[in-house]
Parts: structure tokens; sequence; C-alpha cells
């Protein structure tokens, strides 16, 4: 990748305190003299990230993890922390994540590039906020985890496999773990607890068939699942609130009720993110409890990252899976009424009948 990296000093524009907010350059006032780096956007993903043609060794050298930083895009300003993952920062805000070779921007389950109409060619100016300003919460959310097998307990744990339960979920029915077809130290694992588990349908929800083909072993379990049908690829993004996201799930719903044989593999990379999204939705709907679809959520948590339940670090991530339901109601909501809301947003938003949803209860519970 080009890139194109500058150091001045220089007057710049601030606009609000965290969390983040856009406004225009008029609406912005100036501050004192910070350290400014502009970089060209070289790659969009499919999640709307986008990837600057800026080395991350390069931008630590003025910037630091916990800094709070203003994202230029055009004549909006945006406040984001340096960080090293999505889970940093709550649902929905920006972030400048520095762990790879390159800086990425990007908003957590969201897409930064569709958000702020910015593509690749185009220019990112980052200039100092606030040096330290999110050190605090970065610390708390902090993650870090081993890749090796033998700093995990087991193979379960290792590939974030388990049973989905809670409410009237039919007993080892519904499955969730990383991906077993990607080409990592994780899914040889995962591949040999879903025949363990004798899983026949699977729902991918990271792959196309270019990157499953270009990753799966073809003598795995998984490739015979795939060979017979019993895989439907959905290449989703991680923005629940997007069209594609609300579309692709239908999808992924449909094939599980014209594929009523169990039990059912959900997944996506790490088993963490979008099959935690789908596998909530899936315990609301069968009448699990919030305080049961939490502590599943946060079960990969603690596989990877050995996160302690009850602890203010807990406590924080755990609040994605509460704020993802209240956004897909568009409001607070009773939490007895959790079932509920689950159906309208599958009637209402994903587009399944009413007699779909009657149809994929049936599928999943006793």
């Amino acid at each position: 990748m080009k890139k194109a990296f500058v150091f001045i000093l220089l007057l710049v524009c601030v606009i609000t305190v965290f969390p983040a907010c856009t406004t225009t350059a008029d609406e912005a006032s100036l501050s004192s003299a910070q350290i400014q780096s502009t970089a060209t956007i070289v790659e969009v993903s499919k999640y709307g990230n986008v990837y600057l043609g800026l080395p991350s060794q390069i931008f630590l050298e003025a910037f630091s993890l916990g800094d709070l930083v203003t994202v230029q895009a055009g004549d909006q300003y945006i406040i984001a922390p340096v960080v090293t993952s999505y889970s940093d920062v709550d649902s929905s805000d920006p972030l400048v994540k520095v762990d790879g070779d390159y800086v990425e921007v990007a908003l957590s389950y969201a897409d930064f590039a569709g958000t702020y109409s910015v593509g690749a060619g185009d220019d990112l100016v980052i200039t100092m906020y606030q040096e330290g300003g999110y050190l605090a919460e970065y610390e708390i959310r902090h993650l870090e985890r081993s890749e090796s097998r033998e700093d995990y307990a087991s193979d379960e744990i290792f590939a974030n496999f388990r049973p989905l339960s809670g409410g009237q979920l039919k007993e080892n029915f519904l499955y969730r773990s990383c991906n077993p077809a990607l080409d990592d130290a994780r899914a040889p694992y995962a591949d040999a607890l879903a025949e363990k588990a004798g899983i026949r349908t699977v729902v991918n929800l990271a792959d196309s068939e270019e990157s499953l083909l270009s990753t799966i072993d073809p003598d795995s379990y998984y490739a015979g699942l795939y060979n017979d049908g019993q895989v439907v690829l959905l290449n989703m993004g991680i923005d629940f609130r997007s069209a594609d996201f609300a579309s692709k799930l239908k999808t992924g719903l449909e094939f599980i009720i014209s594929h009523p044989e169990g039990p059912v593999l959900i997944h996506c990379n790490e088993g963490k993110d979008r099959a935690g999204m789908v596998s909530a939705l899936l315990e609301a709907l069968a009448g699990a409890s919030m305080d049961e679809i939490i502590a599943d959520y946060m079960t990969s948590y603690v596989n990877y990252y050995n996160v302690e339940p009850g602890s203010l670090q807990y406590e924080t991530i755990s609040s994605i899976i509460t704020d993802f339901f209240t956004e897909i109601n568009g409001r607070p909501f009773p939490l007895n009424s959790l079932q509920q809301v689950t159906e309208v947003y599958l009637v209402n938003t994903v587009g399944l009948t009413e007699a779909q949803v009657e149809s994929l209860k049936a599928v999943i519970t006793e």
C-alpha cells in the first residue's frame, strides 16, 4: 500500500467531548496547537472500516494508546480513541485501531465509510484532541488472548464451542463456535467438535464462497457438510443496523427453517460478535431471559480473554448485548417483553413473516 503521511504543528478544530459525534467545520471551535497526521484511505473493508496508507508503528511515534484524537473526514469532525480492538469502545462509537500493520478507522458494529461518505483515495486528518483522554476506559476494556491451545483448559474453550441454552431451546440443538473452516489454530478444534456434536446444518455468518474455499480443509468434516449443501454462506457485515445485515440474517434464519434437522452450528470467525448477536436473537425468541443471554454472550469473553464475571470489565462489555436489544427496538423496554421485541424485529426489520417466525420457533424450541 502506498502511504501519505506528514506530521505538522497547526491550529486544529475541536468540537465536543467523548462519546463521538459529528459536526461541520463551521461548527467547530479552535484549540491549541497539536500534532496532526494526514493519510489516504487505501482500502474499505466489507464492514465499512477504512484502512489508511499509514503504518501503525509510525503513527504511534506521535500518538499513544488511550489518546483521544479528532478525525477529519471532509467537513466532518469525529472524536475517537486510539485503541487495539473494536470492543474497546461502545457499539456505534468510532475508533482508531492500531493493532495491525496499518492504521484502521472504524465504527464499532457499524459502517464508518458509509456513515461519513468516504472511500478509497480520500484523505483523513487525525489530530490530537486529548492526550491520554481515554486511557482509563481503555485499560478497563482492553483485551488480550493467546493463540496457543496449551493456554486453555479445554478444546471447547479454545474453539469457543458450546450449545445454546435458556428459555425453551431444545437441548444440544443450537451450537455456536469460531470458524471451523478458517486457516488458523482454532479451526481444526472447532471442526472436530462439530463432528463430535453431530452438527448437520451450518449458518456461516462470515464467509463468501470465495473466502471459504480459500481456507477450508477439503478433508474436514465441515467440507463434507458444505459439499452436501448443509452450509449457508452469508458473508455478513457486523453493522446490525444495516439493511444488508437484516437481509442476510433473513436468509440464514430461512435456512434453519428449511433445514430443521439438527444440530445446527452458528458461527462467524471468532464466534463472538456476529454469532453473539444471532445467538442472542434465537435465545430471546425461545424465551430466554436477558440474564441468560448475557451469560452466554459473555462466555466468549471469559473463554478468550479470561474476563472475570462480576468485574467492572465484565459489566462494561456486557452492555454491548443490552444496547443491541435496545437499538433493534428503538427505545428501552421492559425485560419481560424481550421475546416480543425480538419477534417484532424479525418481522418488521428482518422481513420474516409471522408464520415464518412461528416456524423458526417450532424448530428451535421444545
